[in-house]
Formats: structure tokens, sequence, C-alpha cells
């Protein structure tokens, strides 16, 4: 995940104290590209149950198609570990007067991901979705960052989706 992820890890932690242990990559995923080229660094060595994962906001820029393709190849490769996967829909961006984020840009990639998600039979929490309708309560304007109940909304929402998925995990 990017910086988002990084906001919300630590009340997901906190809610998933007792119930399961919550690891993340150490830095800031960034966008697709980077993270076929990180990824077997982020996984390590370790056996994973569950993989909560997300790319998207880095991805802003990228071609749609050139998108899809470049998550398709982290999907797979995440789906070779034989953990459970949750995608994680991109949290809304808004659109700034400099053109610099548009909130379409989110919404494109969104669905590209869940159509790959649907064809690969990978599990969704929808973020997108779950933060929308308190977006004026949670996001400073133009930013695509949270204040810190709108992180504890996220962090509570990913903990949700992590016990629901873990759940069904055979």
């Amino acid at each position: 995940g990017d910086s988002v992820s990084r906001g919300y890890t630590q009340a997901a932690r906190k809610a998933l104290e007792g119930k399961a242990n919550l690891h993340r990559a150490p830095a800031n995923c960034g966008p697709t590209k980077q993270g076929i080229e990180k990824l077997e660094v982020w996984l390590g060595q370790g056996r994973w149950d569950l993989i909560h994962f997300n790319f998207g906001i880095h991805d802003r820029a990228t071609p749609v198609e050139e998108y899809r393709e470049r998550l398709g190849q982290i999907m797979d490769r995440l789906a070779a570990t034989g953990a459970t996967l949750v995608w994680a829909t991109t949290t809304p961006i808004p659109d700034t007067k400099d053109g610099k984020y548009t909130a379409l840009s989110i919404v494109e990639r969104n669905g590209a991901a869940l159509e790959l998600a649907k064809e690969k039979g990978i599990a969704v929490n929808d973020l997108f979705a779950a933060m929308t309708p308190r977006l004026a309560e949670y996001q400073p304007a133009e930013d695509v960052h949270f204040k810190a109940p709108g992180y504890d909304f996220l962090g509570a929402t990913v903990a949700a989706a992590i016990m629901a998925a873990l759940k069904k995990a055979p």
C-alpha cells in the first residue's frame, strides 16, 4: 500500500490485537512498477496466511491498461504464496486546482482492479465505497490523505475485512 495504508496501519494493528499479527512493507510501496521490482523483498521468506494489498494513488498517471497489466502480475505473484488475498480499493482523491490529482483517475484504476480481482477470485475490501460518504468529515480539502479519525475508521474497516477473510480461509 501507499501512504494512506501507512496512516491506517496502527489502527488496524490495534483492532487485530490478540487475533492476528499485522505486518506491513517497511516503505511506501508506490506505483505498480515499484511493486513488481520490490515484491520479493517485501514478501521475504515468511509464510503469509493473508495479504491485504493495494496499488493505485501512485499509478494515477499510469495508463489504465499498463496499470492493469502490472497489477495482474502482482496479483499472480501474491497468489503464488498460497495466502488468502484481499484487494483494497484505492481511497478517493479530490480534484485539485493544479490538476495534480483527479478523482476520475482513481475511479478508472479501481474499475480495472475490480475486474482483475473478480477474474482472479480475489476478495475485495472496498475502502473507496466505505470512505466516500465520509470525505467531508475525514479528508482535508485538496489532500489524498486523511485526518486521524479517518485513519481510525479505515483501520477498523481493514481489520474487519481481514477478520472476515480469515474466517472464510481454508
